[in-house]
C-alpha cells in the first residue's frame, strides 16, 4: 500500500511544540479547529492535544513559501526544526490488514437559502457553536452573538465585523439540518448525534450564561436512545427549562437594523407563531465527504446509497473486500461510544486475520541492567527547562539553577533548553553515567505528560524510574505568574528546593509483575458472548463460555431479521457452529457463577452444573448476560391471544403461522414499559424493530392497515430509511403523550384500540385484528454476579462501564470487561460489535501475560502497628486491602499489590499510621513542607 505523505515543513524529530514560531508569524488562514471564526497563524499546531503535538506551517499562507518573504519562524525556532525544504514523500508498506476511520464532514448549510446561513450573522451552525461554548474558543467561553464572516461577498465584512456583539436572551436550534431530508439535500439518514447534541449544547449554554437564557429545541423526533440520554433530555426539560417544540421552521428573516431573527412556525395545535430570537444554531447532520468516497473507491469497497461503508450486521466492521475494516461514522453515523467500541472491534477483527503471524517482526529494545544504589549516600542532579519562553522569558532560570547547585546532597545542577528534546534527554543520560547521579530532580512543565518520558529516561541510564522527581515551574508558576517574574523566580527556587528534599529521600521502588493466565471466561452465551468467545479463540486463547441456559443464543434465538432484512436465525446457528465446533472454546450449558475470588491474571471461579461444583481459572472476564423483554400485562397483554409482543411477531413469521393471513388491522404500540419513571430509558431497538415488522406485513398484504403509536420514532443512523419505507407502503403513524396512552379493550371480534390523533386532535378509534407491543428490554439484573467482580449496576440494572465515552467495553475493575445488552439495550449489529470490542480490549492484557507489572507506588501495611481496625478494608475502592488469615499476624490488614491504586485513601485514614504510600511516604511529605519554611 502506498501512502502520500505532504510535507510539514517543521521536522518532528526536533520540534517541541514551544510555539516561539506563532507569535511572530505574519501569515495568517481560517482557523478549522474553530470552525473558521478566527485565524491563525501560518505555522500552527493542529489543536491543544494533538498528536504528535508537533507544528505544522500551511504552504498557502506562510509568505516564505508562497513569495520567498518573511522566514521568521526559522529565525526564531530554538530547536532548529523548521525546515522549508521539506516535499511531499510516497511511503510504501506491506499490511496484513486495513483499517478505514476517515471520519466525517459537517453538513455545510450554505446552500439552504431559507435559513440564510452565509448571509446572517447570527445564524451559526452546531459546530461553530461548539466552539462558542469551549474555553479555548473564539470567545473564550463566552455566549454571545457572533458577527461571523460570510463565506463570499466582501461588501458584508465591514458590516458584520462593525455589528455590536450582545449577549443573547433568546437562543432556538433547529434540529435535522442536512439530515432526513431529500428536499434540499441528498441525506434521507439521521445523523444520529444531533438531537443529543443539541440537548447538551442548550443546557451548557445555560450554565455559562444564566437561568435567564431562553433555549428552545425545535425538532421532528427527538432522539435520545443511547444510555443514559433519555434521562439527560428529560432533565433537561424539567431541571433546566429547556424548551422543546415540536416544529419544522421554514425560514428566518433577520432584522436588519437588531440583527435580530423573526421566524413563523406551525405548533401542535395547527397555529401559525411568530416569534424573535438573538441566535439561531443550525444542528447539522454528518456526511461522508467525496475524499472519503474517492478512497473508498480505490480500495474497491461497496458503499451504501448514502456513502457509508457497506457492511453487514453479523460483520458489521467488515467492508466488502477481505482484509479492510472499518470504524466510525464511516461505518454509519454514531455517537463517540460507538465509534469507540468500533474502532475495538475492527482491531479485533484486523487481528483474527493475522493471528497467526502475531510477534513475527516485533523487535524489543534491550533493557539495561539497573544499578543498585540502596544505602548509597544520595547524589543529585537538577536539570532546570527553559522551555523556550514560556518559563524563561518569565524566570530567572540560570538563577534558580545556580541556586539548585547549593542544595544538600546536589552534585550537579544542568540549565537546558527543552529538557524533554531528543537531545536533552541523551545529554541526561551521559551526564547520569558520568557523574555516577543516583537520584534525578527535573524542573520544567507537567508531570502528567512527562514524568513517564523522564522515567524511561532513567531507565536508559540504569536507574529505577522511581528515583525521579519533577516540578513544575511552567504551568504553576511562569504561566500564572508572567507579570511577576521575580516572584516566579522565587516561587522555582521554592518548588526546586521541596522537590530536591523529597528526591533525596528516595527509593527504589519494586513493580510486581503478574502472571496472567491466558485463558478467558465468558459469562453469557448470546450474541455479544459467542462473538467475544470466537474472536478471542481465532487469536489464539481458551475460552470457556458459561451459559444458565441448555443452549446457546441468548434472546437472539426469538429474533426474525435485522435492520438490513439478514435471516437472524441462520446466521445464528452458523456462529454456534462455528464456536461449538472451536478446539480453543469449551462450552458450559446449564450452568452458573457461584463464586469468584482472585483478580486481574489470576481469577479462579467456582461453577455449577446441575449438582456437580468445579472451578475454572482464568485470567480475564467477559460479562455479557444480555437482557430480555419485560414482562407486564399493560394493554391487556395477557387477555388474549391477538395482543402479543414484538418477539411473539417475529416467532409468527419465522413460523409462517396461517393467523397472519387472516390479518386486515394491525397496531403497534410502542413505548411499553420505557421511558416511564419505573424504566427512564429508551431500549433503543423498538422503533425500528416494529417499523421492520410493519413493512413485512404490507409486504405479506399490501391492503392491510397498519398503525404504529408512537411517542418518537428513534429510527437513528440509516435506520431512518426503513421509517421513510414504511410511510411509503402506506403505514400510519399516530403520535401520544405518555400522559395521555392509547386504550385497549377487548372486542368478539376485534381489539379496539382508542387514542388522540395529533394531527386531527380527536379521538380515533381502530378496530384491530392483531396488537403487538413493543415491551421494554430489562437487564437481568444480576447483583450477585456484579458482587462477584466488584463492577457496579445502575439504577435500572445495567452495568456500568469504566468511561461512558472513552471506555464503554470495560470495568474500571482491571481484567473484566463488558459486551451486549446487559450494558444497555442494542441491536444486533451493536452487540456483535461489543463482542469484538470487549475481546479487544481484553487482548490489550493477554498479550501482555509476560511483561504486566504493577505500579510501584502502592500502598503497604507495616503490621506492626496495625491495629485491625478495618477501616482501611471499608474504604478502599479498589478491594486492595484485606485481613491476613493465616501466619503470625493473621487478622491484620493486608495491602493486595495487584489491585492498589496508589490512590492513598487508606494512608489518610489509617487511626495507626500503619500504611505507608511508596513514594508518597510521610516523611518524603514533611521533607517537603519543612523545605518550603526554609529561606532561599
Amino acid at each position: 500500500m502506498e501512502i502520500l505523505k505532504k510535507p510539514r515543513y517543521v521536522r518532528e524529530d526536533r520540534c517541541i511544540a514551544c510555539g516561539a514560531c506563532t507569535e511572530k508569524c505574519p501569515g495568517k488562514f481560517d482557523d478549522g479547529y474553530n470552525s473558521d471564526l478566527k485565524t491563525r497563524t501560518a505555522i500552527y499546531v493542529e489543536y491543544p492535544q494533538a498528536v504528535p503535538l508537533k507544528y505544522a506551517i500551511n504552504p498557502a499562507a506562510c509568505l516564505k513559501l508562497t513569495k520567498d518573504k518573511c522566514g521568521t519562524c526559522q529565525e526564531v525556532c530554538p530547536a532548529d526544526a523548521i525546515d522549508y525544504t521539506m516535499t511531499e514523500e510516497v511511503i510504501t508498506i506491506n499490511t496484513g490488514s486495513i483499517i478505514l476511520a476517515p471520519g466525517f464532514k459537517p453538513f455545510d448549510p450554505s446552500r439552504f437559502d431559507n435559513y440564510q446561513y452565509a448571509k446572517f450573522a447570527n445564524v451559526v451552525t452546531s459546530m461553530e457553536f461548539e466552539r462558542i461554548l469551549a474555553a479555548t474558543g473564539p470567545t473564550m467561553g463566552h455566549v454571545t452573538t457572533f458577527p461571523k464572516l460570510p463565506a463570499n461577498p466582501k461588501k458584508k465584512k465591514d458590516k458584520l465585523l462593525a455589528q455590536k456583539r450582545k449577549d443573547p436572551k433568546k437562543i432556538a436550534w433547529f434540529q435535522c439540518v442536512g439530515s432526513r431530508d431529500v428536499n434540499k439535500c441528498d441525506n434521507p439518514y439521521c445523523s444520529s448525534v444531533c438531537c443529543m447534541y443539541a440537548v447538551k449544547e442548550a443546557i451548557i449554554a445555560k450554565e455559562h450564561a444564566g437561568k435567564d437564557l431562553d433555549c428552545s429545541i425545535f425538532f421532528m423526533d427527538m432522539r435520545t436512545p443511547g444510555k443514559e440520554f433519555e434521562k439527560y433530555y428529560q432533565d433537561a426539560k424539567t431541571r433546566h427549562g429547556i424548551n422543546f417544540i415540536r416544529s419544522r421552521v421554514h425560514s428566518v428573516v433577520e432584522d436588519s437594523e437588531t440583527g435580530d431573527l423573526h421566524i413563523q412556525y406551525v405548533d401542535e395545535m395547527g397555529q401559525i407563531v411568530r416569534d424573535t430570537y438573538d441566535m439561531i444554531v443550525l444542528s447539522v447532520g454528518l456526511e461522508i465527504s467525496q475524499e472519503t468516497r474517492a478512497v473508498a473507491e480505490k480500495f474497491n469497497i461497496d458503499l451504501t446509497e448514502s456513502g457509508f461503508a457497506k457492511t453487514g450486521s453479523f460483520e458489521p466492521v467488515t467492508t466488502s473486500r477481505d482484509g479492510i475494516y472499518v470504524s466510525g461514522v464511516f461505518n454509519n453515523p454514531k455517537d463517540i461510544p460507538e465509534s469507540v467500541l468500533d474502532a475495538s472491534a475492527a482491531a479485533s477483527a484486523a487481528g483474527d486475520a493475522l493471528a497467526e503471524v502475531r510477534n513475527t517482526l516485533t523487535k524489543e529494545i534491550p533493557a539495561v541492567p539497573e544499578t543498585n544504589v540502596i544505602g548509597d549516600r544520595p547524589s543529585i542532579g537538577v536539570f532546570i527547562c527553559d522551555c523556550g519562553s514560556n518559563i524563561a522569558g518569565v524566570v530567572d532560570c540560570p538563577h534558580v539553577t545556580e541556586y539548585a547547585a547549593t542544595l544538600p546532597y546536589v552534585t550537579v545542577a544542568e540549565e537546558t533548553t527543552y529538557a524533554c528534546s531528543q537531545d536533552a534527554q541523551d545529554k541526561m543520560v551521559e551526564i547520569i553515567k558520568e557523574k555516577g547521579l543516583n537520584r534525578i530532580v527535573v524542573a520544567a512543565c507537567t508531570p502528567k505528560t512527562h514524568e513517564p518520558l523522564f522515567q524511561e529516561t532513567l531507565k536508559s541510564a540504569g536507574l529505577n524510574k522511581y528515583l525521579f522527581e519533577m516540578t513544575n515551574i511552567r504551568n504553576q508558576n511562569a504561566w500564572v505568574h508572567k507579570n511577576n517574574p521575580d516572584i516566579a523566580t522565587e516561587k522555582a527556587k521554592d518548588l526546586v528546593r521541596m522537590a530536591v528534599a523529597k528526591a533525596g529521600l528516595a527509593q527504589p521502588l519494586k513493580e510486581e509483575k503478574i502472571k496472567v493466565n491466558a485463558s478467558v471466561m465468558v459469562v453469557g452465551g448470546g450474541l455479544a458472548g459467542l462473538t467475544a468467545a470466537r474472536s478471542l479463540a481465532s487469536q489464539g486463547y481458551e475460552t470457556h463460555i458459561i451459559e444458565k441456559k441448555d443452549s446457546l443464543g441468548g434472546e437472539a434465538v426469538k429474533l426474525w431479521k435485522t435492520a438490513q432484512g439478514e435471516d437472524v436465525q441462520q446466521h445464528l446457528s452458523a456462529l454456534i457452529q462455528e464456536v461449538q465446533s472451536n478446539d480453543k472454546i469449551v462450552v458450559h450449558t446449564k450452568t452458573t457463577l457461584e463464586g469468584v475470588d482472585g483478580f486481574v491474571g489470576n481469577f479462579i471461579s467456582t461453577l455449577k452444573t446441575d449438582d456437580k461444583t468445579t472451578e475454572l481459572e482464568h485470567g480475564i472476564a467477559v460479562l455479557a448476560t444480555g437482557a430480555k423483554a419485560l414482562e407486564t400485562t399493560e394493554y391487556g397483554l395477557g387477555q388474549d391471544e391477538r395482543i402479543i409482543r414484538t418477539l411473539d411477531l417475529d416467532r409468527m413469521f419465522m413460523d409462517n403461522d396461517p393467523k397472519l393471513d387472516q390479518v386486515q388491522s394491525a397496531v403497534f404500540i410502542q413505548c411499553v414499559g420505557s421511558r416511564e419513571p419505573e424504566r427512564p430509558y429508551c431500549s433503543r431497538v423498538c422503533c425500528t424493530h416494529s417499523v421492520e415488522n410493519a413493512i413485512a406485513l404490507k409486504e405479506k398484504n399490501p391492503q392491510m392497515d397498519v398503525f404504529i403509536l408512537y411517542r418518537d420514532i428513534r429510527t437513528y443512523g440509516e435506520r431512518e430509511l426503513l421509517y421513510k419505507k414504511a410511510r411509503e407502503k402506506g403505514v400510519i403513524f399516530i403520535r401520544y403523550d405518555v400522559t395521555d396512552k392509547p386504550e385497549v379493550t377487548v372486542e368478539k371480534d376485534y381489539v379496539a384500540v382508542t387514542l388522540k390523533d395529533h394531527v386531527l386532535n380527536q379521538p380515533v378509534t381502530i378496530h384491530a385484528d392483531l396488537v403487538t407491543l413493543a415491551t421494554a428490554l430489562v437487564p437481568r439484573k444480576d447483583e450477585r454476579l456484579a458482587n462477584f467482580f466488584k463492577v457496579p449496576l445502575s439504577d435500572e440494572g445495567f452495568f456500568v462501564e469504566k468511561h461512558a465515552k472513552l471506555g464503554p467495553a470495560e470495568f474500571a475493575t482491571d481484567g473484566v470487561f463488558v459486551a451486549g445488552s446487559g450494558h444497555y439495550p442494542k441491536p444486533v449489529n451493536e452487540a456483535i460489535t461489543q463482542g469484538r470490542a470487549a475481546a479487544s480490549r481484553a487482548l490489550t492484557l493477554l498479550a501482555k501475560k509476560d511483561s504486566l507489572f504493577t505500579s510501584g507506588t502502592i500502598a503497604s501495611v507495616d503490621v506492626q502497628k496495625c491495629s485491625a481496625c478495618g477501616v482501611c478494608v471499608s474504604i478502599c475502592p479498589y478491594n486492595a486491602p484485606s485481613f491476613l488469615t493465616e501466619g503470625r499476624f493473621e487478622g491484620k490488614a493486608d495491602i493486595n499489590a495487584v489491585l492498589c491504586k496508589g490512590c492513598g485513601l487508606c494512608v489518610a485514614s489509617c487511626r495507626s499510621g500503619a500504611i505507608h504510600l511508596r513514594g508518597f511516604d510521610t516523611n518524603q511529605i514533611f521533607s517537603q513542607i519543612f523545605a518550603l519554611g526554609e529561606t532561599a
